[in-house]
């Protein structure tokens, strides 16, 4: 990136020097290698500022366009808010969202997605993988189900992106949510996947100005954040075998000692999720004072960053049927490229005695965990 900042400082819309052609060229190369990661073309790459972004361009943008064809919009419960408040902005517009329900373990019915389907229905947009319980939603079958009956489907896979392979053609994906920072990429800058072909998706923009991104996406491409977000994705992308099955082990090595405590639990379901990703539920402890409990040695969360300033219980964790208490004594541990096993059996030892104690201080002796 660092050479984008200062030597090759040139505007990659201005292609009337040698200045520009540099920045231009620099942002060629970034959509081809982001457009090969997913089995698209490069002009089917539209640059945002981020996930939220492109999911707001993703649905609004269709429901703009596709109006006059329906009104109707189905996801799930589950959604990142960067999903959820815009469907409920389309509400107040006088559309129709269908919020669906998941299975306690988190994965979508497709009976029950078949069933919401009517003639007015526009769009489905169901996330690729949950960014609170790692669980991954079937995008094959989804896919195919709205190919089927002429649906868009729009898939937030912010959390997937470097991570799981996506093949937005075998998936029959056509409009998709892409973020930088999740595989160590700058913040700032992600990508929304609009199909060109079989078929074709309009898109009304939501940005207004010089016609940038084909129209789609006014304003200067940020060319240092471009070439990072590719690069990112790039090495990702070259060790996601290996690095997928080593997070596994680590993440299979740290449930296994929290399971051994009584009254713990997997949220979501156990295989099909995120190889880095593992939630939990405590019984019998108060949720802030386990989080703070557990700072002092990892950096956890109970949630999504996103609504980490938010009292109220974890919409995700509720949907799941979790109650209020388990909800709000839930954290997320989050394991990445940078983590050893040295680290996770220490994370593990901190979390046990956490548990343990704040256990002996909130509950009586008489008091049955299970």
């Amino acid at each position: 990136m660092l050479p984008y900042f200062t030597e090759h400082f040139g505007n990659p819309a201005s292609i009337n020097h040698l200045y520009g052609w540099e920045a231009e060229a620099a942002v060629k190369g970034a959509r081809q290698i982001l457009a090969d990661t997913i089995h698209a073309t490069p002009e089917e790459i539209v640059f945002t500022s981020g996930a939220t972004e492109a999911n707001n361009l993703a649905i609004k943008g269709v429901a703009e366009a596709y109006f006059s064809k329906g009104r109707h919009v189905i996801t799930l419960q589950t959604e990142h808010n960067a999903v959820i408040d815009p469907c409920q902005y389309l509400q107040k517009l006088g559309f129709e969202v269908t919020f669906l329900p998941v299975q306690s373990d988190g994965l979508l019915n497709l009976n029950v997605l078949e069933k919401a389907f009517r003639p007015d229905t526009i769009l489905v947009s169901i996330m690729a993988a949950n960014n609170e319980i790692g669980v991954l939603q079937p995008l094959a079958e989804i896919g195919e189900m709205c190919r089927s009956h002429s649906i868009l489907f729009h898939t937030d896979a912010a959390q997937a992106i470097g991570k799981i392979p996506l093949n937005v053609e075998a998936l029959k994906i056509d409009l998709m949510s892409m973020t930088a920072h999740k595989v160590y990429g700058p913040k700032g800058i992600g990508a929304l996947y609009v199909r060109r072909r079989h078929p074709r998706v309009q898109l009304a923009p939501q940005l207004h100005g010089g016609g940038h991104e084909r129209g789609m996406r006014s304003g200067t491409l940020y060319t240092p954040q471009i070439v990072g977000f590719s690069k990112a994705v790039e090495l990702a992308e070259a060790e996601q075998e290996s690095e997928s099955e080593r997070l596994t082990q680590l993440r299979q090595r740290l449930w296994e000692q929290l399971s051994q405590l009584e009254a713990i639990h997997l949220n979501g379901h156990p295989m099909k999720r995120l190889p880095g990703n593992l939630s939990v539920s405590v019984e019998g402890v108060d949720g802030a004072a386990l989080l703070l409990g557990l700072q002092p040695v990892v950096a956890v969360s109970s949630g999504s960053a996103c609504t980490s300033t938010k009292t109220a219980p974890s919409h995700v964790l509720m949907a799941l049927g979790r109650s209020e208490q388990l909800a709000y004594a839930s954290v997320r541990f989050g394991i990445g490229r940078f983590n050893t096993a040295a680290e996770i059996d220490k994370v593990a030892q901190n979390a046990i005695a956490t548990i343990q104690s704040l256990r002996k201080l909130t509950i009586s002796p008489s008091h049955d965990l299970k």
